[in-house]
């Protein structure tokens, strides 16, 4: 019965209902700190490796700066979204951020024909991803759903885009 409690998504069972969010909920900041240390200790470093295949400079320093700004903010929104009712929004959002996340790095690799810094986690993180969406589907009205996805997709787009000016805002 403890598989039950921590996956299934059972509305009628607010303990049950409650331990799965928060599983997921936690699960997304503790797995970023793991992809950001491969991003950061992985191969040649994710700041070398960007480098090299983009010709994008980023110094170490701005790097961990961005991801540490990244792990604060995940973890704001879980609290937030814990405070004002709305973690099954936060869990497909975030689900969907990491799942195209996943596939970019992934893609990446193959394009290149080798390891890319946050490679294994990213593989990890498809199925981990693409498992919360699958889970939170149903759980929400269609369109707050599409909008968590379509949000989760953004933010990676926004992060690609991001990472491509150096991790600065070039406006």
């Amino acid at each position: 019965m403890m598989a039950g409690r921590v996956f299934y998504m059972d509305p009628s069972n607010d303990v049950h209902t409650t331990t799965a969010l928060l599983f997921w909920l936690w699960i997304f900041p503790a797995s970023y700190v793991i992809h950001a240390a491969e991003e950061f200790w992985g191969g040649e470093g994710y700041t070398a490796y960007l480098y090299r295949l983009r010709g994008v400079h980023m110094s170490p320093r701005r790097f961990v700066a961005n991801h540490a700004l990244a792990l604060f903010l995940m973890t704001v929104g879980v609290v937030i979204s814990q405070m004002l009712n709305f973690p099954t929004f936060l869990v497909t959002m975030f689900g969907a951020l990491i799942f195209s996340n996943g596939i970019s790095h992934t893609v990446t690799a193959i394009w290149d024909r080798g390891y890319g810094p946050g490679l294994i986690t990213s593989i990890l993180w498809i199925p981990l991803g693409a498992a919360a969406v699958i889970a939170m589907f149903g759980q929400l009205p269609n369109l707050k759903f599409a909008i968590a996805v379509a949000v989760g997709l953004g933010i990676n787009g926004f992060i690609a885009f991001y990472t491509m000016k150096g991790g600065k805002l070039v406006i």
